[in-house]
């Protein structure tokens, strides 16, 4: 007598079944994908925690083992583009001779001091002319004269005003760091609300008292933001203030270097003029979070005109 089984009874173990029991290759290949996706999205999260420096530095190392495999495989001269490699070598052996650091704290002072005067004058016009109507009507068309001309223009002007020595490249250095820094005052001093004003000036606070209370402290992201700004074409002035005539400075050795035909130590230049930028924009930064704390750094967008 034949037994009947039940199809529909459900597997157990250690009784035998049928195809339709065992798993199936889709639902396998279906959770090797989720498992793969998951980890797909577990990757790109550690590689997005990781610090923008670490980042950055890693591009910057591919992109020099590119430049050096490019330049040896093509064979392209040196006196066109050398090779990071001869470029750090002539950096080392102008660090080490001296002269590299001798240039470079000439261009240095005319990059401080042309990047304070250029705060000096930029922050007392900001407050001129947003406390007083009629010395915004006076002194911006004044100043909006001056920025229109190019200070290339100027630079030569100035070289023969004042001679060949540090006071020449210090204003020209302070002339095209000032304007920048000028507009971000200005907007930071009037982005204070009215309401504010006028409900401090309602329990009888002064102009003085409403100008050092809220519109400088509403002020301070825009100012740092300017002083990012300014300091980073301290850098630019300063070299091309050393173009037009100088007889030190960085300025000085890449017209030197290229009469030489020494591209390697005009890119060794270049490399010092950066480290000098980076650490600028580092120190104003760093010190602008401590002083606008409450700031944050997408609020506030630098007016560089």
């Amino acid at each position: 007598m034949k037994t009947h089984t039940d199809s529909s009874q459900p597997f157990r173990p250690g009784t035998s079944g049928t195809a339709t029991d065992a798993a199936d290759p889709a639902d396998r290949d279906d959770h090797t994908q989720i498992i793969e996706a998951a980890g797909d999205r577990v990757r790109r999260r550690q590689l997005k925690d990781l610090p923008g420096w670490l980042l950055s530095s890693a591009l910057f190392a591919v992109l020099l083992g590119i430049w050096e495999t490019a330049v040896r495989v093509a064979g392209v001269s040196p006196i066109i583009v050398p090779p990071p490699s001869e470029v750090f070598t002539a950096l080392w052996d102008g660090i080490l001779d001296g002269q590299l650091a001798f240039h470079t704290w000439v261009t240095l002072q005319e990059i401080i001091g042309g990047f304070l005067l250029a705060v000096a004058f930029a922050l007392a016009t900001a407050l001129l002319v947003t406390q007083w109507k009629v010395a915004e009507k006076a002194v911006l068309p004044l100043v909006v004269v001056v920025q229109t001309v190019p200070k290339v223009a100027m630079a030569p002007m100035l070289l023969i005003w004042f001679g060949f020595g540090m006071t020449s490249k210090t204003l020209t250095t302070a002339l095209i760091a000032f304007f920048p820094l000028l507009i971000n005052a200005i907007l930071g001093l009037n982005s204070a609300g009215s309401d504010e004003q006028n409900m401090l000036r309602s329990f009888g606070a002064s102009r003085w008292q409403v100008l050092r209370r809220l519109r400088i402290p509403a002020a301070l992201p825009h100012v740092i933001a300017g002083l990012d700004s300014a300091a980073v074409l301290s850098v630019l002035g300063a070299i091309v203030a050393e173009f037009v005539g100088a007889q030190a400075g960085l300025g000085y050795v890449i017209q030197a270097s290229n009469t030489q035909l020494d591209t390697a130590s005009m890119f060794a230049v270049l490399v010092i003029l950066s480290v000098i930028g980076l650490c600028l924009h580092f120190l104003i930064t760093g010190v602008g979070k401590k002083i606008a704390f409450w700031s944050h750094d997408d609020d506030v967008r630098i007016k560089d005109v």
